[in-house]
């Protein structure tokens, strides 16, 4: 087993750092200046001292009404700039700092080091939530119902929409600021390794086939107290915060994404006691709950999981229900696909605007 370590190629944050710092000697002409160079973007500078310390914020407006109170171009920004201002620090909890930064429109949320030194930035344009979450995706299957598409190319890097089916979820996952994120691999490992390399994606090689909990036990590194494991070949418009905080809320030990699956029977069914029949229903429909391949877990569940074990993600909800531990679903309510056949194939691929299912309706 080796586990690759990938050094991140770019910020997660999407903002150049750099461009929104300003030092509290500038002028209001020099910020100014600086705001229109970042014209189309987030029009927001960080006020700094001379150790790089955040002093406070400074937008637009702020300038325009310290003008109209009879300030002058030449003043220094220190003096104009909005303080304190929001930020995130050692020790804060970010999913709760970001929380509160979207609710009062903020666009941008400086980071800060234990001496309130801006390290970066984090663009709350793309970055819907902070989850306090590491995430596994299994990516070590064969995908042999999609022969011979997967004779030489892993199911996870097939293209959908242009673009292979495990980026879409991996861009989810940041998406939600997991930031700890692992791929599990085995066939065809070193297609998704090279993939990979250079953005900050860690990938661990199985030994063998060890089934989508089996791998967890070659997970080094984990650090939240919870994670979210899941297949790499789906795609899903999963509310992974809501999940979270229905996960924490319900204080399970396990909490399985759950897809509705309704079963219509186009007979009467028969009802009976022995063979005595006490009725029919016409033509039923049966609605339930079907596993959609996604699970929120407690780190301390990946302790039950011994090295080397072959173990599929059924066989560990059923360990846990016999331990009497708590385990529970979430719904999804809406886009769900297993790419499982070379049908599903065509419908992700349709789905993400891609060419394969216009070819097929032609």
């Amino acid at each position: 087993m080796q586990q690759s370590s990938i050094t991140p190629s770019g910020s997660a944050s999407g903002a150049d750092t750099s461009r929104h710092l300003i030092p509290a000697g500038a002028t209001l002409r020099e910020a100014f200046q600086r705001l229109n160079a970042l014209s189309g973007g987030t029009m927001t500078l960080f006020v700094t001292d001379g150790e790089g310390h955040l002093i406070g914020s400074l937008t637009d407006g702020d300038m325009r009404r310290a003008i109209i109170a009879s300030a002058s171009l030449a003043d220094p920004v220190d003096g104009v700039c909005r303080r304190p201002c929001m930020s995130v620090a050692p020790g804060d909890d970010r999913y709760q700092r970001v929380r509160q930064a979207r609710g009062k429109g903020i666009q941008l949320l400086p980071v800060t080091d234990a001496h309130g030194r801006v390290t970066s930035l984090l663009d709350l344009r793309t970055l819907r939530t902070s989850l306090p979450l590491d995430a596994v995706l299994m990516a070590g299957g064969k995908g042999e119902r999609l022969r011979p598409l997967t004779l030489d190319c892993p199911k996870p890097l097939l293209p959908v929409g242009g673009r292979p089916i495990i980026d879409y979820n991996i861009e989810e996952l940041r998406a939600n600021g997991i930031k700890n994120i692992y791929v599990t691999v085995n066939y065809l490992k070193e297609r998704i390794i090279e993939h990979f390399r250079g953005t900050g994606v860690t990938c661990v090689e199985e030994p063998r086939r060890l089934g989508t909990m089996g791998s967890l036990a070659y997970v080094e590194g984990l650090t939240a107290d919870n994670l979210v494991v899941m297949n790499s070949d789906l795609l899903t418009s999963l509310d992974f915060e809501q999940m979270y905080l229905r996960h924490i809320e319900s204080g399970a030990m396990l909490t399985m994404a759950a897809i509705p699956y309704t079963v219509s029977v186009p007979f009467a069914i028969v009802r009976h006691e022995g063979r005595r029949i006490t009725g029919l229903t016409e033509k039923p429909t049966y609605n339930y709950y079907a596993n959609a391949g996604v699970y929120m877990m407690r780190r301390e569940a990946t302790r039950l999981i011994t090295k080397g074990d072959y173990l599929d993600a059924p066989d560990f909800v059923e360990q846990l229900i016999a331990r009497g531990d708590k385990v529970e679903y979430f719904p999804i309510d809406g886009t769900w696909v297993d790419i499982g056949s070379p049908d599903d194939y065509r419908y992700a691929d349709e789905l993400m605007g891609g060419t394969l299912g216009r070819r097929r309706n032609k």
